[in-house]
């Protein structure tokens, strides 16, 4: 199983890196279809992997994953078959933000979780360093979010189909 959990992490955090490329494509107006692409595939990866971790109750990394793949099957729709026409280009924004935000916040738990120095400033993550982080982020993320339903404009922009553009 350690192999498995440590899989699932690499998956996690390639999305969550993609993620962010994603945002910052739809804040400078970019399709960015490759990383788009790979961000997408990798957080649904993320979300399939964590149900496949055992545990013995549902978990809040369940609701996260179940949410998670109500917002990526939005995410989905609005990209690929409803090519972000109309009200689907706010769809998609809002539904990939909240996948990738999602993310986030599990990568912040777990590091709390599991880094030493974290572990030390919020050992139950009831404490202030905690919930300012988790604070940041959110806050963080509805600045992105508001940013990219300002600036995207897919109606406008060609393709990008080669790696040089993605």
């Amino acid at each position: 199983m350690g192999a498995f959990i440590v899989l699932h992490v690499l998956i996690s955090l390639v999305g969550i890196a993609t993620g962010f490329v994603v945002i910052y494509g739809l804040i400078v107006s970019k399709r960015l279809d490759l990383w788009t692409a790979v961000f997408l595939a990798t957080t649904v990866l993320t979300s399939v992997t964590g149900f496949l971790i055992p545990a013995d109750h549902f978990t809040p990394g369940h609701a996260f994953g179940i949410l998670s793949m109500i917002a990526l099957a939005a995410a989905l729709l609005a990209r690929y078959p409803k090519k972000m026409a109309g009200p689907w280009r706010v769809t998609y924004i809002l539904s990939a933000a909240f996948a990738q935000y999602l993310n986030f916040f599990v990568l912040i738990v777990q590091s709390f979780q599991k880094v030493p120095l974290l572990h030390d400033l919020a050992p139950t993550q009831s404490e202030g360093p905690f919930a300012a982080s988790q604070l940041a982020a959110l806050l963080l993320f509805i600045f992105l979010t508001v940013s990219a339903v300002r600036r995207f404009r897919p109606d406008s922009l060609a393709p990008a189909h080669t790696l040089a553009n993605a």
